[in-house]
């Protein structure tokens, strides 16, 4: 039976926005929305994202978004080789602000909010649901609260509808949020992380070295296939 309440989900099928979007799977009935917006790991992100489509039973959408691959010089669009650093680092804020700075894609959670918001609008969704987290806020002010809170102060504004971003995850760290998609039933087994964009993860790039760590310190059974 459908639920009464709709929400857009922008699931690009890595851990953070399928643990999100697994909280609210009892109370929504949810669209998700993936981009391919030129990324190395776009084959894996979107199979990722239709697995977890198909298990949760949500409504999928895959948008392209072939020119902001375009725009800046990052190095999950281009031939730039993708920062490596040592997992005794990931604390380090000035070695990840330099990691994050190349990995950086200009205005990308901008874009993205702003395209689901026309969703929501259409569809009459009164929710929009982001894996924006804490520990990502760290190094990337598009998932941090203040960004949260002046999105939802423009959507108030700026929108003709009720609609608002919620973000489960915004006080959390990885650790967190492992622990939380294990209490929703998350299915985080089907979540894919990788920078590089192979079958599997590399277990290198920054963000396979924070899936690993946030499952071991979770003390939860990490179930990636990691190639190191």
């Amino acid at each position: 039976m459908e639920k009464n309440k709709k929400a857009i989900a922008v699931l690009s099928g890595g851990l953070d926005s399928v643990v999100a979007s697994s909280v609210y799977v009892k109370d929504y009935d949810i669209h998700a929305i993936t981009f391919d917006y030129g990324q190395k790991s776009v084959k894996y992100e979107i199979k990722a994202s239709k697995r977890v489509c198909e298990t949760l039973g949500f409504k999928h959408t895959i948008i392209d978004l072939p020119w902001l691959s375009k725009l800046g010089n990052s190095a999950l669009t281009c031939e730039e080789e993708l920062p490596l650093i040592d997992p005794d680092d990931l604390d380090n804020k000035s070695v990840c602000d330099n990691s994050a700075s190349k990995v950086w894609v200009p205005g990308r959670n901008i874009v993205f909010t702003a395209i689901a918001t026309s969703f929501a609008e259409d569809e009459g969704a009164s929710i929009i649901i982001v894996g924006w987290d804490k520990e990502e806020a760290a190094t990337f002010p598009d998932n941090s609260k203040e960004f949260l809170e002046s999105f939802n102060q423009v959507l108030d504004i700026g929108s003709t509808v009720n609609v608002e971003i919620k973000a489960p995850a915004i006080d959390l760290d990885k650790k967190e949020i492992v622990k939380l998609g294990y209490t929703v039933n998350a299915p985080m087994e089907l979540s894919y992380s990788c920078y590089r964009g192979n079958k599997q993860h590399c277990g290198i790039c920054e963000s396979c070295l924070r899936r690993k760590r946030a499952f071991k310190t979770a003390g939860i059974n990490d179930p990636t296939d990691y190639l190191e």
